[in-house]
């Protein structure tokens, strides 16, 4: 039997587009054990049939080292809302790799398992955090996935703003372009290297510049109710930045510590005079990743 539990994570983070992405102390867990038939346990409302994106991940690890899938039951406690932009697949491709790694007596290394993550997931902005934990910028290839893990500053808390509707990944892939403008590419990738250094430097005033995007959230932004009010009133309350986290909906506002109850309370009583009910609080960064409890 293997217990593993998987961090949130958001993505993206401004202008970091598919690349960049951090993890937070809020978990799911999976539990992976033989048995003479397959099931799921689960009390979310995800599939019960091998059509279970942990079930999928597993059957992935399985095919890519070669050996026949075990019967297997899967048990699933889901604490990450789903479809909110806080990595709820992602923990289901890294869950069931991972689990599938420790029940073949961990075959293969973290490198190898973050490749067969990006394989599944498509890019590596959630699936890398979720793995390794930290602030993680990642760009995968077609054999193997460089990146640099970044301890997030303890200066800086994160909040999370998160609606009670759901915006399918799909759905705001959907609604991007399949080509962008020369100046619209520059405008991202100077702000994304922007970010990684105030990031690294301690210069937090870039924060607000360096969040910049122009690929993927003025697109995304008519199908987030409110997006454009909560970036403003975040930023009229000493926010230092804020960003659609993933593909959205929920929103990510960076504050420094000392601000950080300050303008909690500030931005709960701003939501509640929205239509849609918004929810905020704090998210913890987690340094550690996708952990096997013993």
């Amino acid at each position: 039997m293997v217990r593993v539990k998987i961090p949130a994570t958001t993505a993206n983070m401004g202008a970091g587009f598919d690349s960049f992405g951090m993890a937070f102390d809020l978990f799911n867990e999976i539990v992976v054990e033989a048995s003479d038939r397959f099931s799921i346990i689960s009390d979310s409302p995800v599939p019960k049939t091998k059509d279970n994106l942990i079930y999928k991940s597993i059957l992935h690890f399985y095919t890519q080292i070669g050996r026949p899938v075990p019967h297997l039951r899967i048990t699933q406690t889901d604490r990450i809302p789903f479809t909110r932009g806080l990595g709820s697949s992602a923990a289901c491709v890294v869950g069931g790799i991972v689990a599938a790694n420790a029940l073949e007596g961990n075959l293969v290394d973290q490198d190898a398992l973050l490749q067969m993550a990006c394989q599944m997931d498509g890019h590596p902005d959630n699936v890398a955090p979720a793995l390794l934990g930290g602030l993680v910028v990642a760009v995968a290839e077609l054999d193997k996935v460089s990146y640099v893990k970044i301890d997030p500053p303890d200066a800086l808390a994160f909040i999370s703003i998160v609606p009670d509707f759901v915006l399918s990944t799909k759905k705001a892939r959907g609604v991007l372009p399949n080509c962008y403008a020369r100046e619209d590419v520059v405008f991202n990738v100077s702000r994304a290297a922007l970010f990684v250094a105030s990031i690294m430097s301690g210069k937090w005033q870039n924060i607000s510049t360096a969040l910049g995007d122009r690929i993927h959230q003025p697109y995304r932004n008519p199908l987030v109710p409110n997006m454009e009010n909560i970036f403003k009133q975040s930023m009229e309350l000493g926010a230092l930045g804020v960003y659609l986290s993933g593909a959205g909906p929920t929103v990510m506002a960076i504050v420094l510590k000392s601000h950080m109850q300050t303008f909690l309370t500030n931005i709960v009583q701003y939501l509640e005079t929205l239509n849609d009910k918004w929810c905020a609080q704090p998210m913890h960064p987690n340094f550690n990743g996708t952990e096997i409890i013993l």
